[in-house]
């Protein structure tokens, strides 16, 4: 029996190895076949009898796309459960049905307590990063167990942002105490500007600008549905500058596209995107590409062509400090 093994299915193997080999831990496939019927069949790669059973099981597992996946979790963490592993760890950098935390019409779905109830039922701990808890102060309270991590990549995009567009700190211009001479132009960092998009953004936004040091606001938003936004910039001197919209999830890309618009009619130099969970449905990318957004930067949360930031490292301290409990 292996004291701990990590496991991925097909379509996330890039993602999972480097976590695997961040965390030093052996690395198998489950394998999937799907009948005509849509059914799944899943082989894990091992059996009640099999001297590579694991005591402690790590599933990585992204719930971009949920639905089927959650039935993968539930096949894969019931049989291990009956075939006496020990310990599973699921290894979810997107957490689906967050955002539904509580109900806005009568006879609607909590969802995220209900996702959170299901999950808690099957895994002993759960790690995630930019969870989207908007009322909920804890992932706990979306997910009772006591082993419910949540981690945040907003300093490790604002990284991202300072190589791209800044100089490292401590190399800003400016007078050596840090101040600024009235009209001396900013340089460095110190010219960026974050935005979020609405206020739920806040605690990211903050995060990041503590990271670079620079200027930052949040936008207020006003929804009329899923692709009808309207927002209010805040007061931010943009003119000029580069500006980075920074958020946890890109979804429909209505939202940034309309802020990347007024930003861009105030002046700023130019606008950049960098969110932690890139799903941009449909032609959603599309559409922030047209509102005049140049780059587009996120973590490897969700596996996309903007992946820029590897969450490897981050997530490899965290699942050791739950295999070593």
């Amino acid at each position: 029996m292996r004291p701990a093994l990590l496991i991925h299915l097909d379509d996330e193997h890039a993602p999972a190895r480097r976590l695997a080999e961040a965390c030093g831990l052996p690395l198998a496939p489950v394998q999937r076949h799907r009948f005509p019927d849509g059914e799944l069949r899943l082989q894990l790669p091992f059996d009640e009898a099999s001297s590579t059973r694991p005591e402690h099981l790590v599933i990585y597992r992204s719930l971009n796309q949920p639905n089927e996946k959650l039935v993968e979790l539930l096949l894969l963490a019931s049989q291990a459960r009956t075939w006496g592993v020990r310990h599973i760890t699921l290894v979810a950098p997107y957490l689906a049905y967050m955002r539904q935390d509580m109900s806005f019409h009568p006879g609607e779905v909590v969802s995220q307590r209900q996702i959170g109830r299901l999950l808690a039922g099957h895994f002993d701990a759960l790690l995630t990063v930019d969870p989207h808890l908007h009322r909920v102060a804890t992932l706990q309270e979306a997910v009772p167990l006591a082993q419910a991590v949540t981690l945040s990549a907003a300093p490790w995009l604002a990284a991202h942002v300072g190589r791209v567009l800044g100089q490292a700190p401590g190399e800003r211009g400016g007078n050596s105490d840090g101040s600024r001479d009235a009209g001396t132009p900013l340089e460095g960092l110190a010219r960026i500007v974050l935005v979020g998009p609405d206020s739920e953004s806040a605690p990211w936004i903050q995060a990041a600008a503590a990271v670079l040091g620079c200027d930052f606001g949040v936008c207020e938003k006003v929804r009329h549905g899923d692709h009808d936004v309207r927002i209010a910039l805040p007061e931010l001197d943009v003119a000029g500058r580069p500006v980075v919209l920074l958020d946890d999830i890109a979804s429909s890309g209505r939202t940034l596209a309309v802020a990347a618009r007024a930003l861009l009619a105030h002046g700023a130099a130019s606008v950049d995107v960098a969110v932690t969970h890139a799903l941009f449905a449909h032609d959603a990318l599309d559409t922030v590409h047209a509102a005049g957004v140049r780059h587009v930067w996120s973590t490897d949360s969700v596996v996309h062509d903007s992946n820029v930031v590897m969450l490897a490292p981050l997530l490899a301290q965290a699942v050791g400090q739950i295999l070593s409990a």
